[in-house]
């Protein structure tokens, strides 16, 4: 069948079904934290390191892979990512204690430079008429994919063994190498410079002291000296990174384009996406898995809760998933013909009013369901502008390095959202076993809205209409 389609549409199936994997992966832990926490006898700290771990890795080395899809080629680059996470998910399907796991969960996180990668390879192989188009189809199934492999795994927890989950994640990973390799995408390398590795460093210091003060604070108190400590060292180490990048002849990441203006307003956007679209995701799951019945605080009487399963929690992010896969292309089309910065501004403004909607009215699953699908509307759109506003603004050799800053954002915006989301949800408690609060949810869920109506308004007011490239 692949055989009678045009070489372009077979290069985005198969760029497609990469990050669908790598995406679903990504997600897929998150209902199982229960779960690894009992069948591994951890506690509830080192148990959410299982996903802090894998976040941190991206982060630290999203933009190093970045870098080298640059300069050695980017499809080499991404068989060689997807070869360390498919090893990470093979170790983790065998981890054997929660230290074991945390780490193969870092290890998959090493590879975790996929999304950037493949925008990259869109963007030498495809043309110009089809490129917007190609890139929002790939950054909507790295959102939907996050939202698919929730719901699976519901399904996959409920009926069997929490090891499944990474042994199905080996698998897809396993013929997305394959199939890339099929393909024989190898551009001529855009540059080649010295990798910069004091530059790399520093940076993987700073994103990694900034992450684990922000996910550690709760626990460790935000005014203590280890997480104060923390705040400070990534300060230090951000502006030490900045120096040695204004100076170096081959920095790794160029400063001047980060500061860029179109870039600028897109990195900002982004992270405050991350943080609607991660906090939505963080507290919907367990809104819905809550007891029927719970206190409100401010309502006693009335109550909250809907009782469901691990697999019926995964089913009401059906409806965000179906929405980012449908409508994320079209956004992109859109993009193409009258710029990012419009879809932009409205996919942020439309998930900020669907988070709202969830703060006010949540009182059964169809409210739940129809606040979901607003909010994976509102992502689809956004998803599908970002991809060519980073591409439109930057030189073809920072694509890579570009892209992986933007993931970078998006992840920082999402460990905030989980944190800040946390951090409501424990502030007001009813009962002898401490469950949440009604009211602490509204808070968070409003929280979400208003970080993505300020996004929305950061972003019609302060982008360019026409982009320049740095």
């Amino acid at each position: 069948m692949l055989r009678r389609l045009d070489r372009h549409t077979v290069i985005l199936l198969v760029l497609a079904a990469t990050v669908l994997a790598f995406a679903m992966q990504q997600s897929m832990v998150v209902p199982a934290l229960p779960t690894l926490r009992r069948d591994l006898h951890a506690s509830t700290e080192w148990s959410t390191w299982v996903l802090t771990s894998f976040l941190l890795a991206v982060a630290v080395t999203t933009p190093i892979v970045g870098r080298l899809g640059d300069q050695l080629g980017q499809a080499r680059v991404l068989k060689a990512a997807l070869l360390v996470f498919m090893l990470g998910s093979i170790g983790a399907a065998c981890a054997w204690d929660i230290w074991s796991l945390i780490a193969f969960r870092a290890l998959q996180g090493c590879g975790g430079a996929v999304i950037p990668l493949c925008f990259s390879i869109v963007k030498a192989h495809f043309p110009p008429r089809r490129t917007a188009v190609a890139l929002a189809t790939v950054s909507g199934l790295g959102g939907g994919g996050g939202a698919i492999g929730i719901m699976l795994s519901g399904v996959v927890i409920d009926h069997g063994s929490w090891r499944l989950l990474f042994a199905i994640g080996a698998a897809a990973l396993a013929c997305a190498i394959v199939l890339v390799h099929r393909l024989g995408l190898e551009p001529a390398p855009v540059q080649r410079t010295p990798l910069d590795l004091v530059g790399a460093l520093l940076l993987a210091g700073a994103l990694l002291a900034l992450l684990v003060a922000i996910t550690e604070g709760n626990g460790w108190g935000w005014g203590g000296g280890r997480v104060v400590g923390l705040f400070v060292a990534a300060a230090v180490l951000a502006v030490a990174w900045a120096r040695v990048e204004l100076r170096s002849a081959a920095p790794m990441v160029d400063v001047r384009m980060l500061v860029h203006r179109p870039v600028l307003v897109t990195n900002v956007t982004t992270f405050v996406l991350g943080y609607a679209l991660f906090g939505v995701w963080f507290l919907v799951p367990q809104f819905v898995q809550t007891p029927r019945g719970v206190p409100a605080v401010d309502v006693p009487l009335l109550g909250y809760g809907l009782h469901a399963t691990v697999t019926e929690s995964g089913l009401y992010v059906v409806s965000t998933s179906l929405a980012l896969v449908t409508l994320a292309p079209l956004a992109g089309l859109f993009a193409k013909r009258h710029g990012g910065r419009r879809p932009l501004a409205a996919g942020m403004l439309v998930l900020a009013l669907s988070a709202g909607a969830l703060a006010a009215w949540h009182a059964n699953g169809l409210q739940i369901v129809l606040g979901m699908l607003g909010l994976g509307i509102g992502i689809a759109f956004a998803f599908g502008s970002i991809p060519s506003l980073i591409n439109d603004a930057v030189r073809p050799g920072e694509l890579g390095v570009a892209n992986g800053m933007n993931l970078v954002m998006r992840t920082i915006g999402g460990v905030v959202g989980a944190q800040v989301g946390a951090a409501l949800l424990t502030s007001r408690t009813v009962g002898s076993d401490r469950v949440p609060a009604e009211s602490a949810y509204v808070w968070a869920f409003a929280a979400c809205g208003v970080a993505a109506l300020v996004g929305a308004a950061f972003c019609a007011l302060w982008s360019p209409r026409r982009l320049v490239p740095a």
